[in-house]
């Protein structure tokens, strides 16, 4: 956590840096292999006080901050991703104002902040292979977390594939674009301004969920609506639950970049643990799908182990395969926790597990 290291410019806290190395160190002795996010939405209060990533030295600072922390723990870590879903920090941020900095319509920042992370990206990318290089290590992973959806045309209009495929474009493209490949897409930039290369040694894929696109006349909208299909299972926020979107997603970056995919984020919530079980098994069902069609998924992370806080939902929505009691911090592992990790066990799905979970 980015503040936690630098809590003041070009100040370091050796502290933060000695408790991670514990942790990281404790999880290599039981046999994970850690991969380390350098960004997940939170900012530095002094670079929040800075204009956050609408500064254009903001780029100069984060790879300050990921070569001392590489340098830090560059021994232990191999895997990293640099930015986490920076489309949805700048759609919360900027558009919607529902997180900091509370910002509403503010499409100029919104394409602004994206080209500042778009380039800090491809500099923390060289920075993290340079230093581990430095340490004689060549096993260095590096990656983005792009939180991506399905957009479909609700009735099959023109006007709704229209605005499907400029959400898509603008939620989506420009960052993989940008800093998959080096390139600046209208209206976040053009050209590429560090070059043109291959700035991602995976594809990081965060996937929840689809949304229908209907036409209006908006721009700030960009010309649609998005809801949910009609008669759709949903979760506890009323995303739908849309398993298939996860295989048409591998199916096409991988035939894109032909890089392993990684699955950084997948998940659910669901408080009474009612359908948490069936959309692990159908989501994994896609995994499996791919694989076998010749997609080099390499691996498939759980949002999240246990009960979080949402930064907009706080604590009321329950993604965790943990229940946790907030007011005792007791945890116990639901249902569908065990599932999962039964699956982990056996590396798949057995009859026994089908018989168990789903009979009955």
């Amino acid at each position: 956590e980015w503040s936690r290291i630098e809590p003041e410019a070009g100040k370091f806290n050796s502290a933060a840096i000695a408790h991670y190395r514990d942790e990281i160190s404790r999880l290599l002795a039981t046999g994970i292999r850690p991969l380390v996010t350098l960004h997940h939405f939170s900012n530095p209060l002094w670079l929040e006080d800075r204009g956050a990533w609408l500064n254009p030295k903001a780029g100069d600072w984060f790879e300050r901050y990921v070569a001392y922390t590489a340098e830090q723990l560059g021994d232990l870590v191999s895997d990293w991703i640099t930015i986490n879903e920076p489309n949805v920090y700048l759609t919360f941020g900027y558009i919607a104002g529902i997180w900091p900095p509370g910002k509403q319509n503010r499409m100029i920042d919104y394409f602004k902040g994206a080209r500042n992370m778009i380039l800090a990206h491809i500099r923390a990318y060289r920075t993290l292979h340079a230093v581990r290089e430095r340490m004689g290590r060549s096993d260095t992973q590096v990656g983005v977390a792009y939180h991506l959806r399905i957009f479909e045309p609700k009735r099959g209009r023109w006007r709704e594939k229209r605005s499907a495929a400029l959400h898509e474009r603008l939620f989506q493209e420009i960052f993989i674009h940008g800093m998959g490949e080096g390139i600046l897409l209208p209206p976040a930039g053009i050209g590429a301004p560090l070059g043109r290369g291959r700035y991602q040694d995976f594809f990081g894929i965060n996937y929840y969920s689809r949304d229908m696109v209907s036409a209006r006349l908006n721009p700030l909208t960009l010309f649609g609506s998005l809801s949910v299909k009609e008669g759709a299972a949903v979760n506890d926020l009323g995303w739908e639950i849309y398993p298939e979107g996860l295989f048409r997603l591998c199916k096409k970056y991988y035939r894109r970049y032909r890089i392993p995919i990684y699955i950084t984020e997948n998940g659910t919530c669901d408080a009474r643990d009612a359908f948490r079980t069936r959309y692990i098994y159908d989501h994994l069902a896609q995994v499996n799908r791919a694989i076998e069609t010749g997609i080099d998924i390499q691996r498939y992370y759980h949002w999240t182990l246990m009960d979080n806080f949402e930064w907009a939902e706080g604590l009321s929505a329950r993604f965790g395969l943990i229940e946790v009691d907030f007011a005792t911090q007791q945890r116990t592992i639901r249902s569908s926790g065990q599932f999962y990790g039964e699956i982990c066990k056996e590396g798949g799905v057995t009859d026994e597990m089908l018989q168990q979970y789903f009979t009955g």
